[in-house]
């Protein structure tokens, strides 16, 4: 079966599961109505498995095959930063001719030219940052900022949420109370991609988009690191993971290492100034796939399921189901539960600023080592960092010592 057509039936079960919660409403469900809607749940668990094993072996192929590779057709709308890409690419500083070896110049910074690096031209860098999105899950929740350079950097705060207006009688003076500024670091470090290797063959194919496919490995690798650095990174030589500095909103009580109950999400919820429930906020719950599967079977106090199941996610991943309300981001690095494990985060992720610095350099290696083999090596250095601004924006849940 056809990983679409996988995906089509885990549609298929998400909508059954859903129909059958609006069909209730506020009813009190029946043991029946509870072995139906597990039952949804349960194929729907087993077929995004299964989904997921398809598109892991269809990722493990295309990077040992190269199968990711797209055609292109060159063509004079080409910008002059990706025509200098691909020569960089395809060829050695010896192999260039001298009109290729001036574009180079013109268009990539030769700082580190006799090791083999180029820093790479803002719209290349800026490619490979977009890119990095589909493998960094905190990208699609957190606020980004770009800065030409990497300099350490703080950014100003100020938390309004116990600040308050006074009443005040006819004639009389205004009492001064002036908010309270703090700032929180953002520097950025260095991320590696480690070096692809790709075949001569491949670079000598005009008809290989090589740019695209070789800055689309290089962020794979690249945004799946710094999303765990932005998920828990400890902040020396890393950046600060939301899970690292949020504050604790509830911990579950003895006995719980590895679960969460009914009573965990609402405590989590209230533990949140209100402040970011409110005002345009959507706040979203953040935990990995470990989790997902005991909270979705999860019910009320009148045994209805909390979990509302989005059939559309199934189909483009466009509309996130919702727990309690509220919208569900499911990031594979957020710790698994475990004694002590803060697996469950809940808050205003806006409030988390990641920062990229645009000197992305990248370099190519074609010396012995690589051409024995037939291969040309690329290696890619980002420089990324990120941290929460506001203190209480989001709230963890901790699983309990014993």
């Amino acid at each position: 079966m056809s990983i679409q057509a996988l995906r089509e039936q885990l549609s298929q079960e998400n909508r059954a599961a859903k129909a059958l919660l609006a069909e209730k409403g506020s009813i009190p469900w029946t043991a029946d109505d509870q072995k139906k809607f597990d039952a949804h749940m349960e194929a729907a668990e087993r077929l995004r498995a299964q989904v997921d094993a398809h598109q892991k072996m269809l990722d493990d192929d295309a990077e040992r095959n190269f199968s990711g590779a797209n055609r292109r057709t060159p063509g004079k709308d080409e910008p002059e930063a990706i025509k200098a890409l691909n020569v960089f690419l395809r060829k050695s500083t010896r192999e260039m001719s001298a009109e290729e070896a001036v574009l180079i110049r013109n268009t990539m910074s030769t700082t580190t030219g006799s090791e083999g690096g180029n820093t790479v031209q803002p719209i290349v860098a800026t490619l490979l940052i977009d890119l990095m999105k589909d493998y960094a899950f905190m990208r699609g929740e957190a606020s980004q900022v770009t800065t030409e350079s990497g300099a350490d950097m703080s950014f100003p705060t100020s938390d309004g949420t116990s600040e308050v207006g006074e009443w005040v009688a006819q004639n009389a003076s205004a009492t001064s109370s002036d908010p309270t500024f703090g700032t929180r670091a953002v520097n950025t470090f260095k991320a590696g991609s480690k070096v692809v290797t790709v075949p001569i063959e491949l670079l000598q194919d005009s008809q290989i988009d090589i740019a695209g496919f070789v800055l689309n490995r290089l962020a794979q690798r690249i945004g799946r690191l710094s999303n765990l650095g932005y998920t828990s990174g400890s902040g020396t030589g890393q950046p600060f993971g939301v899970t690292s500095v949020a504050s604790t909103g509830k911990t579950g009580t003895t006995g719980q290492t590895t679960t969460i109950i009914y009573d965990d999400l609402v405590d989590v919820v209230d533990s949140l100034d209100v402040a970011y429930l409110v005002g345009g906020n959507e706040p979203c719950w953040m935990f990995n796939q470990t989790l997902r599967r005991t909270v979705r079977k999860i019910k009320d106090t009148s045994g209805r399921p909390i979990w509302m199941p989005s059939y559309e996610a199934g189909m483009t991943g466009g509309i996130p189901d919702r727990l309690l309300g509220y919208p569900v981001c499911i990031n594979n690095d957020m710790p698994t539960p475990a004694a002590n494990a803060k697996s469950l985060a809940f808050g205003d992720f806006k409030k988390y600023l990641i920062r990229d610095a645009m000197q992305v350099t990248l370099f190519r290696f074609d010396d012995s080592a690589y051409m024995s083999k037939g291969q040309v090596g690329f290696l890619a250095w980002a420089r990324t960092g990120g941290n929460l601004l506001d203190l209480n924006a989001i709230k963890l849940y901790a699983h309990s010592a014993t």
